[in-house]
C-alpha cells in the first residue's frame, strides 16, 4: 500500500516538473520572439520616364546624313574652278576626286558623332545608381524614438516620390534628434547602373529584414499590417533599439565610414538630404517595434556583427 503511494507521488511530481519546464520554454521563446520583432516602412520604384531624344538629321539608304546644297556658281564647290577650269580634262577628273575625298570625310565625322549620341543617350536611360546601408544602435532608454517611428509607419505615403522623400526626411530627424543615445553605427555604399539597380536593392532589404523574425508593423507602397504584441517591461541595462536604413538613389553618393559621432551625424544628413527627383527606393527597419522591448547585447552583436562602438 505505502508502495503503491510512493509510486503515485512519483508520478505526479514528475508530470509537475514537466509542466514546469514547458511553461517556462514557452514563455522564454515568447519573449524572444518579441525582442526580435520589428517595423518596416518602405516603398519606391526603379522606372525612370525615358528621356527626350534630340533630333536627328534624316538619313538616305546608305546611313548618312543627305548632304546640304551649297548655292552658287560652278559644279557647287566654285572655289575650285578658277585654279582647274570648268569642269573639262584634268580639272574636272582632280574636282571629282577631291569631292569623294570630302564626302568621305563628311560621312566619317557624322557617323563619329552619332555613334557618340548614342552613348549619351545610353547613359541617359542607364545612369549611375548609388546604394547605402546606414545601421544605428541605440540605448534602450530612446522608447519615444521607437513612438516616433510607430507613428511614422501608420501615417506615411510610402506610394509616391514625396512621401517616400518625407519618410527618408522624417526618419534621419528622428535619429539625429536623440544622439545621446548613439551607441554602435555602421555604414556602407556601392554603385551600380539603373538596369541592375533593383535587384541589388532588394538583395541588401531582404538581408536586414532577415534579421526581424516577424514584422509587427508594416507600411510597405501604403499597405499597412500590424500585429498586436504583449508589451514587456524592459530592464534598460545592457538592451539596445537598431534602426537601418537601406537607400537607393541616382548619381554618385559615398557616405562616410562613421566611426564617431560627427560622422554618423554626417552621414544622416548625406541620406536626409536625398532629393526626391534623385530617390528611388527605400527601407526604414527597426528592432524592436513595439515601446518596451529592446534587444540585449548578445542578441545585438548576433545580427549585427558590423557595428562599431562610436
Amino acid at each position: 500500500m505505502m508502495k503503491t503511494f510512493w509510486q503515485r507521488l512519483k508520478s505526479i511530481t514528475a508530470i509537475v516538473v514537466v509542466g514546469v519546464f514547458i511553461a517556462h520554454l514557452v514563455l522564454d521563446s515568447g519573449t524572444a520572439w518579441a525582442a526580435r520583432s520589428g517595423g518596416r516602412i518602405g516603398g519606391g520604384s526603379f522606372s525612370r520616364p525615358a528621356p527626350s531624344r534630340s533630333y536627328r538629321a534624316p538619313r538616305t539608304d546608305y546611313g548618312y546624313a543627305q548632304p546640304v546644297p551649297v548655292y552658287g556658281g560652278g559644279f557647287g564647290f566654285p572655289f575650285l574652278i578658277p585654279f582647274f577650269g570648268f569642269g573639262g580634262g584634268f580639272g574636272g577628273l582632280f574636282t571629282i576626286i577631291m569631292l569623294g575625298v570630302l564626302a568621305n570625310s563628311l560621312i566619317s565625322a557624322f557617323r563619329n558623332f552619332r555613334n557618340s549620341g548614342d552613348d549619351s543617350e545610353i547613359d541617359q536611360d542607364n545612369p549611375v545608381v548609388s546604394l547605402h546601408t546606414l545601421h544605428v544602435g541605440l540605448l534602450a532608454q530612446a522608447r519615444e524614438l521607437q513612438a516616433e517611428l510607430n507613428q511614422l509607419a501608420l501615417t506615411a505615403d510610402t506610394q509616391s516620390p514625396e512621401g517616400l522623400t518625407k519618410v527618408l526626411q522624417e526618419a534621419t530627424l528622428a535619429l539625429l534628434r536623440h544622439p545621446q543615445y548613439w551607441v554602435y553605427a555602421h555604414a556602407s555604399s556601392q554603385e551600380t547602373k539603373l538596369l541592375q539597380a533593383e535587384t541589388a536593392f532588394n538583395q541588401l532589404a531582404l538581408a536586414e529584414r532577415s534579421k526581424l523574425s516577424a514584422e509587427t508593423l508594416s507600411n510597405y507602397r501604403r499597405e499597412i499590417k500590424q500585429t498586436a504584441i504583449a508589451p514587456v517591461v524592459s530592464k534598460d541595462v545592457g538592451e539596445y533599439i537598431v534602426v537601418t536604413l537601406v537607400v537607393a538613389a541616382t548619381g554618385r553618393l559615398k557616405l562616410p565610414a562613421v566611426n564617431n559621432d560627427l560622422e554618423l551625424r554626417q552621414a544622416l544628413q548625406e541620406l536626409g538630404g536625398i532629393g526626391s527627383d534623385r530617390l528611388l527606393a527605400v527601407e526604414v527597419l527597426w528592432q524592436p517595434q513595439a515601446i518596451g522591448d529592446t534587444l540585449t547585447a548578445d542578441e545585438l552583436l548576433v545580427a549585427y556583427p558590423q557595428l562599431k562602438h562610436l
